[in-house]
């Protein structure tokens, strides 16, 4: 059996057992207004300025088998993210921390993707200064989502390199700060199914690649990685995904990185939370390298998932 293999065998084994609870928080679980409700029954108020105005941040941990994977590295990043946009997460982060994983322990959920979010609640900006306004919090716990399923993750999926929508730029929206204002992915995602793909890639209208919907984009060229600077999320998979190459004696490169090195690069994949390390194998119809998985991207594959379980980076979670 391949480590792919096993992964997944192991992940579908913990997924059946998740599906035979009898827990009611097993399919997910909120917390709002200061108590856990089921995910299902969990609503927002209306007039919430995340949800009229997109007017919030987020961060996205999740738990592998059982273990909290980089929670600090997350927290941290959804911190200077509401220091960006002056809010106040009513919830402390010490306490945002125990919560979070007192929610995963009730839940029994083993793979799970977490959200935190601050809101700037119900005032609006436009007319209230941001230190009057009371932000609100939520935090979700529900079982692991793939970006990218698992026959996908064994052949590798298809990408375009958008033409008819770039990426908003960092001068109108800091792509630092995680958010919800996806018009210019959303769009690309459109493209990419028009175009019989599956995944957009957008450039900075500078003939340089920025990143694709939710994920980043790294490619490999005569064994040096390389992933855009600018214009994109500084993403907690990435800097695992750089971690692990650099194990494996390889070097990483975060600069412009001109769209003419992805037609000619010997590998592509894509990283993010919700899906690990995703191989690419064809762009704008044509085969990435050899039209395989390529070795590289194996091998950080394999680094990555084997990350989840270094003490350094995780820890277990006591489920009740």
């Amino acid at each position: 059996m391949s480590y792919t293999d096993h992964i997944f065998v192991e992940y579908r084994r913990r997924v059946a057992e998740l599906k035979a609870s009898k827990n009611p928080l097993a399919q997910g679980v909120v917390y709002l207004e200061g108590k856990y409700v089921p995910l299902h029954e969990a609503r927002i108020p209306i007039l919430d300025q995340g949800f009229l105005k997109s007017d919030l941040t987020y961060d996205v941990p999740a738990v592998w088998d059982g273990r909290y994977f980089r929670l600090d590295d997350h927290l941290d990043r959804f911190e200077e993210s509401c220091k960006r946009l002056r809010l106040r997460s009513p919830v402390g982060r010490a306490e945002m921390r125990d919560r979070l994983v007192e929610m995963v322990a009730m839940s029994g959920i083993r793979d799970a993707y977490v959200m935190m979010i601050v809101t700037r609640g119900l005032r609006y900006i436009r007319q209230t200064p941001p230190e009057e306004c009371e932000n609100f919090c939520y935090l979700m716990v529900m079982p692991f989502l793939w970006v990218m399923d698992e026959e996908t993750q064994k052949k590798g999926g298809s990408a375009i390199i958008t033409r008819t929508v770039r990426r908003i730029p960092p001068g109108a929206i800091d792509p630092t700060v995680k958010n919800l204002q996806w018009g210019d992915f959303t769009r690309g995602i459109l493209e990419a199914r028009d175009r019989g793909a599956q995944y957009p890639i957008l450039t900075d209208g500078d003939t340089n690649l920025t990143e694709g919907s939710g994920f980043n984009v790294m490619l490999v060229k005569d064994r040096k990685l390389y992933s855009a600077r600018k214009g994109v999320l500084e993403g907690v998979t990435r800097k695992t995904v750089m971690e692990v190459a650099a194990g494996l004696g390889l070097e990483t490169h975060l600069d412009d990185v001109p769209v003419d090195l992805a037609y000619s690069c010997d590998e592509l994949f894509f990283v993010t939370t919700a899906g690990g390390v995703m191989p690419i194998t064809e762009l704008d119809g044509q085969p990435v390298g050899n039209g395989a998985v390529g070795p590289i991207t194996k091998a950080i594959w394999k680094g990555y998932w084997d990350a989840h379980y270094d003490p350094k980076l995780s820890f277990g979670i006591n489920y009740y």
